[in-house]
C-alpha cells in the first residue's frame, strides 16, 4: 500500500533522482545537481511504496496574464513515476491533491505541460493554445537595423535571465513562475547553452536576450527562450539572430506572441521545398502541449472584463477532479449550478436563476471557453460543450480574445 506525503528534499533526493534516470529525463551526474536546484522550492508530494518516493509530482506559484490582469497561478511542473509504480493511479491521485492544495492556497488557475493529449483532461485540464515552432536561415530575416555589441550570457547569468522574464512583455496567456530555481535549472540542463543579450544603462538588469544552444559549426541554433520588454526590443534580437546569416543555416524558435513571424522572412515557401528532409529543413509546426484549468470559477470571472454588451445564463458545470478527491479535502474543484454574467463587469453566483439560457460544460471546456483558446460554437462540436444555438452564437460574438501563449515553457 502507498503512502502520500509531502516531499522531503533531505529524504528523497535519492529517488527523485532515480525516478527521473527512468523516465530519461536525466542523462548524466550534473543534471542530477540542477534537479537537486529544481527541487529546492515549491510545493511537492511523493507517493513512498516500501520506504521508497516511488512517485513525485511538483508545483511551482505563478501569474497568469489574462487581459490586463494578473491571476494568481499553480504551475505542476513535473509528475514523474518510477518503473515499478505504474499504472497505480498514482500519478492522477498526487496531482489531483497538489492542484488542491494549490487551490487552498488561492491559485485561481493551474497549468501544466503534457506527455499526451487526454490524461489530465481526467483532472479538468483543458488544451491550450497551438504553439508554432519556426525553422528558417537567419539570413532570409528581412531586418536592416544596425545593432550594438551584445553581453554574452551563460548558464551563471541565471538571475540575470529570471529577472528579465519576470519583467519581460507579457500579452494576453502570459504565464509566469515566480522561483528562481526555476530559470537556473533550465539553464543548467541546456547542454552547450549560451545566450545573447542587451542590459539597461545601469548595467545592472537584463532588458531583453536570448538563451539556446548550437549543434555543429551551421547549427541548427536552437532557441528555448527569449524575452524583451517591447516590440523594438523583439527586433533589436532578430537583427543580431541576422548576424548568425554568415555560417549558421538553421535557427529553430517558438513564435513570439502577437508576431507572425512569416512577415519577417524572405520567399518563406521557397526554402521548405529545396530544404525538404534535409538537416535544415525550413518548417513551421504546430502543437498545442500545455493546458490549464479554471480553481476559482467566481474570482476568474470577477476578473473578466470584456468591450461587449451584456449576456446572462445558467452554467451547469461539472469538474471531473472530484472524485480524485479525498473526502476530508476543502476544495473541491468548480462543479456546480451558477448563473453567469459576461460583460464589463462579469459574475458568477451559485445557482440557477429562472429564465436564462442554459449552458452545460466541463471544467476544462470552460476553461478553454473563458481564455479564448475555442469558441463557443466549436467547443460544441469538439469538447464537452452544448447550449442553446442562439447562446453559442451570443458567446462567440462577445468572447473575442487574443489567442493565450505562456511565452514560458514548463
Amino acid at each position: 500500500m502507498y503512502k502520500i506525503r509531502e516531499f522531503d528534499a533531505q529524504k528523497d533526493s535519492k529517488s527523485a533522482h532515480r525516478i527521473w534516470r527512468e523516465i530519461n529525463w536525466l542523462d548524466d551526474d550534473n543534471q542530477e545537481k540542477y534537479l537537486d536546484i529544481f527541487l529546492s522550492d515549491g510545493s511537492g508530494l511523493v507517493a513512498e511504496l516500501g520506504g521508497n518516493a516511488e512517485c513525485l509530482v511538483t508545483s511551482k506559484a505563478g501569474i497568469l496574464r489574462y487581459q490586463k490582469e494578473d491571476l494568481k497561478l499553480s504551475v505542476i511542473t513535473s509528475v514523474g513515476t518510477s518503473r515499478i509504480a505504474r499504472k497505480q493511479g498514482l500519478a492522477k491521485k498526487l496531482t489531483a491533491k497538489q492542484i488542491a492544495i494549490d487551490a487552498q492556497a488561492g491559485s485561481l488557475v493551474s497549468t501544466l505541460g503534457i506527455f499526451e493529449q487526454g490524461f489530465y483532461n481526467l483532472l479538468g485540464y483543458g488544451m491550450g493554445s497551438y504553439e508554432h515552432w519556426i525553422a528558417f536561415d537567419p539570413a532570409d530575416l528581412m531586418i536592416n537595423k544596425k545593432i550594438k555589441p551584445p553581453r554574452r550570457l551563460s548558464k551563471d547569468d541565471w538571475h540575470l535571465v529570471h529577472g528579465s522574464l519576470l519583467n519581460r512583455q507579457r500579452r494576453h496567456g502570459a504565464c509566469t513562475l515566480l522561483s528562481e530555481c526555476v530559470s537556473e535549472a533550465e539553464l543548467g540542463w541546456t547542454k552547450d547553452g549560451f545566450g545573447l543579450g542587451y542590459m539597461d544603462e545601469s548595467k545592472a538588469k537584463l532588458t531583453h536576450f536570448f538563451f539556446g544552444s548550437i549543434k555543429g559549426e551551421h547549427g541548427p541554433l536552437v532557441i528555448n527562450v527569449m524575452a524583451y520588454q517591447n516590440f523594438k526590443q523583439f527586433l533589436e534580437l532578430m537583427a543580431l539572430i541576422k548576424t548568425f546569416g554568415d555560417q549558421i543555416r538553421l535557427v529553430k524558435m517558438r513564435e513570439p506572441s502577437g508576431i507572425q513571424m512569416q512577415d519577417l522572412l524572405r520567399n518563406p515557401f521557397r526554402p521548405r521545398i529545396t530544404t525538404e528532409k534535409s538537416k535544415y529543413e525550413h518548417t513551421n509546426r504546430a502543437a498545442a502541449y500545455w493546458q490549464m484549468r479554471i480553481c476559482d470559477l467566481k474570482a476568474c470571472m470577477a476578473v473578466t472584463h470584456l468591450n461587449t454588451r451584456l449576456i446572462r445564463f445558467n452554467l451547469e458545470l461539472s469538474d471531473p477532479i472530484e472524485s480524485l478527491l479525498d473526502s476530508d479535502t476543502k476544495w473541491r474543484g468548480c462543479g456546480g449550478n451558477y448563473t453567469i454574467i459576461l460583460g464589463s463587469e462579469s459574475k458568477a453566483d451559485s445557482g440557477f436563476e429562472d429564465g436564462l439560457p442554459f449552458l452545460k460544460a466541463d471544467i476544462g471546456a470552460f476553461t478553454r471557453l473563458w481564455l479564448g483558446i475555442g469558441s463557443a460554437t466549436g467547443l460544441s462540436v469538439t469538447d464537452n460543450l452544448s447550449g442553446q444555438v442562439s447562446l453559442l452564437e451570443d458567446l462567440d460574438e462577445i468572447l473575442c480574445l487574443p489567442a493565450p501563449h505562456p511565452d514560458w515553457d514548463y
